[in-house]
């Protein structure tokens, strides 16, 4: 069993692991070569004639 201080330790390094991978993620994504993307962008996804939510076939989509 560890103690509140230990508890308190190993939370504050798993969380700078968390920053360091997130912000080592942004880095490699804002140095990927082509035109900029937006992520406020909308996108339109083309209406399926035939689509299947879970096991459910749905139809009017």
């Amino acid at each position: 069993m560890t103690n509140r201080y230990e508890r308190l330790k190993a939370q504050r390094r798993m969380q700078r692991r968390i920053r360091l991978v997130v912000e080592e993620r942004r880095i490699a994504r804002a140095e990927t070569p082509g035109p900029p993307s937006d992520p406020e962008q909308t996108i339109e996804i083309p209406p399926q004639a035939l689509r299947a939510i879970g096991r459910f076939p749905v139809h009017a989509l």
